[in-house]
């Protein structure tokens, strides 16, 4: 079937991303596993055991013969929302679950590892299994950034602010002076089109009508928006939609996710822990109606993803996901996969808008310029940040 030194490639790409999920939880205390403060944080243990859960029930269980699972009841613990598979833990739950142990997941992932290794190295890996194996791959790619941003959430709420690692790897890229690139208007592509995997939603590569637009080719910065907050931006309903001022009135809302007024300074949790705001850094952990409004008071606008994606060959794109002022829709000719897959993305089409680009926490080797992230309008404990065009 597969050539021995692909199947040889195979096993090292399982491997070294499988392992990277611990990697990210390894400066960890057991106590941080098992936090779930909001809902929409998971417990790093959960991420660990609903990775490996994915392997295991969509692949070794219908395609590895005599494959026995782990645990039985590990299904109800680790399906996330999938109708198809069965009943399961209510999101709101999992930070109850004291059992299994983070010792016991560590196992799971041991068991489940060394067999998809021979699963890999076997005769029963076929090409109908490889797009599903490369699914699960990016699947905890995915997870591995939920895990840094619900890590960041989870010690950022946390009185002590203490510091995920005094150093990170995180990518940092000085903010210059940002100029506007123009686009005439025009018919232009968009969507996945060639070789190497993308997400369902990306496909149906199609032509998009375009007016003529302008968009910058810099994120907004801290300095930029601390000058929104001082000109009163969280106080002046004329630039908020109606949603969006209701949510900063019921939420007190004054700042980015982070940020905290102390001793006269605004000081911003990080990574490394608290420090003091670095202007000329690109804002981060900012919602939808926040990204609007900015653009608004800036007199300007979010870009929509058909922009975004036709103009960022021309920008450099990377360190935050990028709201776009665009509802995540299906493409056209859009078709759910059957069975469980099939509820990846396409049941996810409604109330949510789209983020482009990628962020300091997205793993390597997971971003691309068709790639369409998508949030509820009103959260922000993603790597979130702002791009205007007019």
């Amino acid at each position: 079937m597969t050539p021995e030194i692909a199947t040889s490639d195979l096993v090292k790409k399982y491997i070294n991303i499988r392992k990277y999920s611990e990697e990210i939880c390894a400066p960890l205390e057991i106590e941080d596993y098992v936090v779930q403060p909001i809902v929409d944080v998971s417990p790093p243990k959960w991420h660990l055991g609903h990775t490996t859960w994915f392997f295991e029930t969509f692949i070794l269980v219908p395609n590895f013969p005599d494959y026995k699972v782990f645990d039985p009841q590990y299904n109800f613990v680790f399906n996330s929302y999938y109708e198809t598979i069965g009943a399961r833990v209510i999101r709101t739950d999992r930070g109850n679950l004291s059992r299994p142990s983070v010792s016991d997941i560590y196992r799971y992932r041991e068991y489940v590892d060394e067999h998809m290794k021979a699963f890999l190295e076997s005769s029963f890996l076929n090409e109908a299994v490889e797009p599903l194996l490369e699914l699960g791959l990016n699947h905890e790619q995915q997870h591995q950034e939920l895990l840094i941003t619900d890590i960041k959430y989870i010690l950022g709420h946390n009185p002590l602010f203490p510091a995920y690692k005094k150093e990170t790897s995180f990518k940092r890229k000085k903010n210059t002076a940002a100029g506007m690139i123009k686009f005439s208007e025009g018919v232009y592509d968009i969507g996945f089109d060639g070789k190497g995997f993308c997400f369902d939603n990306e496909l149906g590569r199609h032509k998009v009508y375009l007016n003529e637009f302008e968009i910058s080719d810099q994120l907004v910065t801290n300095r930029e928006y601390l000058e929104f907050m001082e000109a009163g931006g969280y106080t002046d309903f004329k630039h908020w939609h109606a949603e969006g001022w209701d949510w900063v009135k019921q939420n007190h809302a004054e700042s980015p996710l982070y940020w905290h007024y102390i001793d006269g300074k605004w000081m911003n949790y990080t990574l490394n822990g608290l420090q003091e705001i670095d202007q000329d850094d690109e804002v981060c952990h900012i919602n939808f109606y926040e990204a609007s409004a900015f653009a608004s008071w800036k007199g300007m606008r979010l870009p929509t993803e058909a922009e975004w994606e036709t103009a960022s060959a021309h920008f450099d794109w990377g360190n935050r996901w990028e709201w776009t002022n665009s509802a995540y829709l299906p493409y056209p000719g859009f078709k759910k996969e059957a069975g469980a897959v099939g509820e990846y993305n396409g049941k996810f089409m409604v109330n949510q808008m789209v983020l482009r680009g990628a962020s300091d926490a997205t793993p390597p080797g997971h971003s691309r310029n068709t790639y369409r992230n998508f949030f509820q309008t009103g959260l922000k404990w993603q790597f979130t940040g702002i791009r205007l065009a007019r």
